[in-house]
């Protein structure tokens, strides 16, 4: 077994990059350790092209064993089930910068694996996975242009952390991710908290100089075990396909291009598709005729754009398109809005919950619950098409964790709003860029509710056109310039700085200068949005809906809280079917009362506030008789309290019978006498009751002298040292 191994420190521990040992019938496969987490990766390729596809076949998996942090799964089958979001999101964080290094044309189908086998809960594995695919690659014989190395940074009180921790990483301003080659920066994907602009591009530039020395051990594992790389067939379009389409119909397609409406230059393309088809049927198959015009429209795009210094659709490099917005648009909602930026719109729709709505999530590091949640939804109607209606794909999940990023640094303490929020974004129409106007319109629809956000948030998209040494860099691009381009360069921020941040580049790198000018672009461009923006709403609604739940908290001593629960769980089901509202009850003494209106509210806080109430000798309470002893009374004074009133405190009259005086049911006012030391509590009647002589004397009139007689007479009858001889 001829095991290799490279080894390079990054931050405070060192990471290891082994092969050799594990997986050696796939064509590459890695052991990735940093800590005392582990990651294999594993890269396959098949023989022969892929038949009747037009792109390149890869596909990328990322799984979590739970072994990795000791654990068993949950559910019946004690197994690994369907991909979490978290295991989809790595995946496309792998996919991401390694897929634009395969060579163009390539129709064989790539598969990588990244499985993680080991967790120290220090450390995301996430950046081991992209390490360990792109060794893999470079070290297979599979046609690759890499290496790629990736680093992860934070930031605390003024300084920067290399792959920092978990713990670090809730305390740093932003998670920020990335990747890149020798020729630049290929892949960014970032999480801030209103970050500025310069100390974003320092971390960038410190994150360039910190992966280079990973592509360098990556370089120096290929010397040492490197496999030939394999020549494989890649697709051409047959070039005089080429010559003779562009004969046909090249001015056609010039024309097209130029036209304002998405639909129109479909229609017109599908049109000519179709004459061409029938005129070549005999020599070229409708998918070759197909990718032809693909090939000349990319071509034309980029030229027209390129030489006349102008976008096809007309607008400046820098221009936005019409931007709208309305909010309040449905009815019964808690909040709504309505994004619309040229033809992508986005309907974004915040939904209100309570503490039992959080979304519980099972990770390697723990479990942990989610409090704000964003899902992006992509109807196959927004462009025009007809598709089955599925769950959510990995692009949709992936917009709706990028919005959520960058929605999330602006929202308010659980503390100061103790509510679940969801925010969906349904998209109507889409010509590009749809992932930002769900920012933009979610931003709106959480102020439309009344959540009180710290500000508003926008986001845009930056494109770009490169030709040799020529750079164009173009602001909201559109569907056909991001279909055709180079870069989608996303940025979401407020006024004060920026909050998520992705880049996906179909080219080989780009340099820090060309991030440097995106950023200002962008900063420019988001400022536009958010005056446009904050004309319709400025700071959330000061009420939240009348639909929305209303919530609650108090904070309790621990010790209160078996007060609120009951022997067995009997008080809180009594609140919650007496006053309809919801309890949610933490460890540390946190109570979260919810009910559907004020009114259910108020009277389930004030039935709280009697349970929690402290019983005080000398007070007098309006309770009810629960049980009846032979000795005495069980009366409930205050919910979940309950004394004893002993036979001797029941009346100032002789009791022979307790329940000739109460019964199960009965109201009664009682004093409390006294706490003993196990808490229990001794409650009387009689001290609440005239006294029976007083009585006597204010009901008959009688005199003092006649009641000393009567007094005399009993005590002659009933002699106190009687004693029978």
């Amino acid at each position: 077994m001829n095991t290799q191994e490279v080894k390079l420190k990054i931050g405070k521990k060192e990471l290891v990059i082994t092969t050799g040992e594990m997986a050696r019938q796939a064509n590459g496969a890695v052991i990735v350790q940093y800590g005392g987490t582990v990651v294999l990766v594993t890269v396959v390729m098949s023989k022969e092209p892929k038949e009747d596809t037009d792109f390149f076949p890869l596909t990328v998996e990322y799984q979590e064993r739970t072994y990795a942090a000791g654990k068993i799964p949950g559910g019946f089958f004690k197994r690994e089930g369907r991909p979490t979001e978290k295991e989809i999101l790595t995946a496309r964080l792998t996919d991401r910068p390694v897929r634009p290094l395969f060579p163009q044309g390539l129709r064989n189908e790539v598969q990588i694996i990244s499985i993680v086998l080991s967790s120290d809960g220090e450390h995301d594995p996430d950046v081991l996975s992209i390490i360990g695919a792109s060794s893999a690659l470079h070290i297979s014989d599979i046609p690759f242009n890499g290496p790629v190395g990736a680093v992860k940074l934070g930031y605390i009180n003024g300084e920067y952390i290399l792959n920092p921790t978990y713990r670090q990483l809730e305390e740093s301003v932003f998670n920020l991710v990335m990747a890149g080659t020798k020729a630049g920066v290929i892949m960014i994907e970032t999480e801030a908290r209103e970050v500025p602009e310069d100390i974003y591009l320092s971390a960038l530039e410190l994150g360039y100089r910190s992966l280079l020395p990973v592509i360098e051990i990556q370089e120096e594992l290929r010397s040492k075990c490197g496999r030939e790389k394999r020549k494989v067939e890649l697709f051409e379009l047959n070039p005089d396909l080429i010559n003779v389409i562009k004969q046909q119909v090249l001015s056609k397609i010039q024309e097209i291009n130029l036209l304002a409406s998405k639909e129109e230059r479909i229609e017109a393309m599908d049109i000519i598709h179709k004459q061409l088809c029938e005129k070549y049927q005999d020599t070229y198959s409708p998918e070759e005729i197909k990718q032809a015009l693909y090939k000349i429209q990319k071509e034309e795009v980029r030229k027209y754009t390129l030489c006349n210094k102008k976008r096809v659709d007309g607008r400046e490099f820098d221009e936005l398109r019409p931007v709208t917005c309305k909010i309040g648009v449905l009815p019964r909602t808690h909040g709504s809005a309505l994004f619309t930026r040229g033809q992508t719109q986005s309907l974004a729709v915040t939904t209100l919950g309570t503490p039992a709505d959080e979304q519980m999530i099972e990770a390697l590091e723990g479990e942990m619950f989610k409090k704000f949640m964003v899902h992006y939804n992509f109807p196959p109607f927004s462009v025009g098409e007809i598709k089955p209606l599925r769950g959510p794909g990995r692009r949709e999940i992936g917009h709706g964790a990028l919005a959520e990023k960058a929605l999330k640094a602006v929202m308010p303490s659980e503390d100061a709003f103790p509510y679940t929020v969801r925010v969906v974004s349904d998209i109507l129409e889409s010509n590009g860029s749809s992932s930002m106007a769900t920012v933009c319109g979610g931003s709106l629809s959480l102020m439309d509710a009344g959540v009180p956000v710290k500000t508003a948030v926008a986001g845009i998209a930056i494109g770009l056109f490169k030709e040799e040494k020529e750079e164009i860099l173009l602001t909201d691009i559109a569907g056909l310039e991001d279909h055709y381009g180079d870069m989608d360069f996303k940025i979401a921020g407020t006024q004060n700085g920026i909050t998520a941040v992705q880049l996906d580049l179909k080219i080989d790198g780009i340099s820090l200068d060309l991030i440097s000018r995106v950023l200002e672009m962008a900063k420019k461009a988001r400022a536009k949005i958010l005056g446009i923006m904050n004309s319709v709403i400025d700071k959330p609604r000061e009420t939240i809906s009348p639909y929305a739940p209303r919530i609650t908290t108090l904070q309790l001593p621990p010790e209160k809280i078996a007060l609120i629960i009951g022997p067995g769980g009997r008080t809180i089901r009594k609140l919650i079917s007496e006053t309809g509202a919801k309890f949610d009850i933490e460890e540390d003494g946190q109570v979260h009362i919810s009910a559907d209106d004020e009114k259910s509210l108020a009277k389930a806080l004030s039935a709280v506030n009697e349970i929690i109430r402290d019983v005080e000798v000398g007070q007098i309470y309006e309770g009810k008789i629960t049980r009846v002893a032979n000795f005495g009374a069980f009366c409930e004074i205050l919910p979940g309290k309950e004394g004893l009133i002993h036979i001797s405190e029941i009346s100032n009259k002789y009791v022979a019978d307790i329940e000739d005086f109460v019964k199960v049911g009965d109201n009664v006012k009682v004093k409390v006498i006294g706490i003993d030391d196990l808490g229990r509590i001794q409650l009387s009647m009689k001290q609440l009751q005239q006294p029976q002589l007083q009585d006597e004397q204010k009901n008959r009139g009688k005199s003092v002298s006649s009641l000393r007689a009567s007094s005399s007479r009993r005590r002659r009858e009933y002699p106190r040292n009687f004693k029978k001889r």
